[in-house]
């Protein structure tokens, strides 16, 4: 059953605050394409009044970035709480604005309450690890580090994990000590709304955590170059982390991106073929085929071809496909109407270049409304081909086949992007060898998509730079500074002491 979506203002120095403007967007139900609320859509007026809040925070050195890393826990943990107790609530809020099947949308809020807690370890290990010495080879000097939070910084992130992505940036830049505004994508925002009103009830300090929803032009462009923001953090397209990366570059501003990807799948004759199936298409459509990790390139070994396109079309039609809050769902919508538009726009181009479409590649007949397109195997697919080439983001997969380990690891590398990249055989030897071969920052061995909090996430070439997760994600938001001290009672004798003329 459906629940209404609250109705929330901006979130600024911990109030909910109107938008300058008085602008507002619709929110639209991917399912029944009906608007079902709305949210406050910020501008540069608001940019500027989030950033001043969140200077103010830090200035109150006490409240949070000189506070020790214990104090910081606290906060994280009681978030952490309070987003369980809320679990049932943020998971139908998030499926009714993405349309992410409600099962997905619990596990992600289970992953949100998990990586709070996970950060809140690591911000009380930070006061353990300050005044890390150095060793020198001059006995006279003693030095050590200090990791500082690197200050205001600037999230924004996208539509397809609201919540859980967020969290990755907000949670360990929180840790660190910095003072934050989140910008989450227009296509759904409501979740992260709900975090803003977590935050006021746990009591986090004025202008720790700002939110900010909006447009991108409008709200996300003005944040990323506002010259008192001190970093900024993007998850998105490419295209725009490029135009972050720029604009960034005009005030040598740190970034850290994790964009596109376009990631290959190996499978090889020696495995299971119904367990090598089931890993290939929760791969490509998880989350209705939204990840920009997605294994959407399938490169199968020529000898077992057949066969396994047989058994993956058999997986695939008994994808139960549906209103994402129905029992069972295991595909929704994708989140808009432009998403749904591209998407069928890339399975008839891919159509047009030659290429087959051995299943799928419509509107799925039982549904009439919602952005529903079925799960897509497409084959005869050439290396020239938009399809093999360019990021669908949605639930697409093309397929090629190999005859040798070589020809495999061209064709995975094949590519732009470099995010993931997963190999499935059962010749430990062979999967250790693609492990090194890939250009990807992430390898799935016998699996794919899995993600943990412990580990680091992010991609090589046009996929971004840097990693979040981790001890890596929580080092994105560290200022490292080096304090040497002279510690000899003798003078340093490199000139002539004028007392001694």
């Amino acid at each position: 059953m459906a629940i209404p979506i609250p109705s929330r203002q901006l979130f600024i120095d911990g109030q909910w605050t109107e938008p300058v403007l008085k602008k507002r967007i619709p929110v639209i139900n991917p399912t029944t394409e009906e608007i079902i609320g709305d949210i406050p859509a910020a501008t540069s007026e608001d940019v500027e009044l989030a950033v001043a809040a969140a200077r103010r925070a830090l200035a109150r050195k006490t409240d949070w970035a000189s506070a020790s890393g214990t104090v910081r826990a606290k906060y994280l943990r009681a978030i952490a709480a309070k987003i369980t107790e809320r679990k049932e609530v943020l998971a139908k809020l998030e499926a009714i604005d993405c349309g992410k099947p409600l099962d997905e949308a619990a596990w992600d809020i289970d992953d949100v309450a998990g990586c709070f807690e996970y950060y809140a370890e690591l911000a009380e290990g930070l006061d353990a690890k300050q005044k890390a010495p150095v060793s020198l080879p001059m006995e006279t000097f003693k030095s050590y580090v200090l990791k500082e939070p690197i200050g205001v910084v600037g999230l924004i992130t996208p539509w397809n994990y609201p919540l859980l992505m967020a969290t990755w940036k907000v949670a360990p830049a929180l840790a660190a000590g910095c003072a934050a505004i989140l910008k989450p994508s227009e296509l759904s925002s409501v979740t992260c709304l709900e975090l803003a009103d977590v935050c006021q009830e746990v009591g986090l300090p004025p202008g720790i955590l700002n939110i900010l929803t909006g447009l991108g032009p409008e709200a996300g462009a003005p944040l990323a170059s506002h010259p008192h923001v001190d970093k900024i953090a993007f998850i998105g397209s490419t295209a725009t982390g490029s135009k972050i990366m720029t604009t960034a570059a005009q005030l040598v501003k740190p970034v850290s991106l994790e964009l596109g990807g376009k990631s290959p799948i190996v499978v090889f004759e020696d495995v299971d073929l119904d367990k090598a199936a089931e890993w290939t298409i929760f791969g490509c459509f998880w989350t209705n085929g939204q990840i920009c990790s997605a294994t959407s390139r399938l490169l199968v070994h020529e000898s077992i071809a057949a066969e396994f396109f047989d058994k993956l079309v058999k997986w695939i039609k008994n994808i139960r496909i549906s209103d994402p809050l129905e029992e069972g769902c295991r595909l929704g919508p994708v989140v808009s109407r432009g998403q749904y538009e591209k998407v069928l726009k890339f399975i008839s181009t891919a159509r047009d270049e030659g290429a087959k479409i051995l299943c799928g590649g419509a509107r799925p007949e039982h549904l009439k409304k919602g952005f529903f397109i079925e799960p897509t195997i497409i084959t005869d697919v050439t290396t020239s081909m938009q399809i093999w080439r360019e990021e669908v983001f949605g639930p697409v997969l093309c397929v090629k086949t190999f005859s040798t380990e070589d020809e495999a690891i061209e064709l995975a590398n094949d590519t732009h992007y470099g995010l993931g990249a997963a190999v499935i055989s059962n010749d430990l030897e062979r999967c250790e060898r693609f492990t090194k071969a890939f250009q990807a920052g992430i390898v799935w061995v016998n699996c794919s998509q899995p993600c943990f909090c412990q580990a680091p996430w992010g991609g090589n070439k046009r996929s971004g730079y840097g990693r979040e997760l981790g001890e890596w994600g929580l080092d994105n938001y560290l200022s490292v500074k080096q304090v040497t001290q002279y510690i000899s009672e003798e003078p340093w004798g490199w000139y002539n002491s004028p007392s001694k003329l």
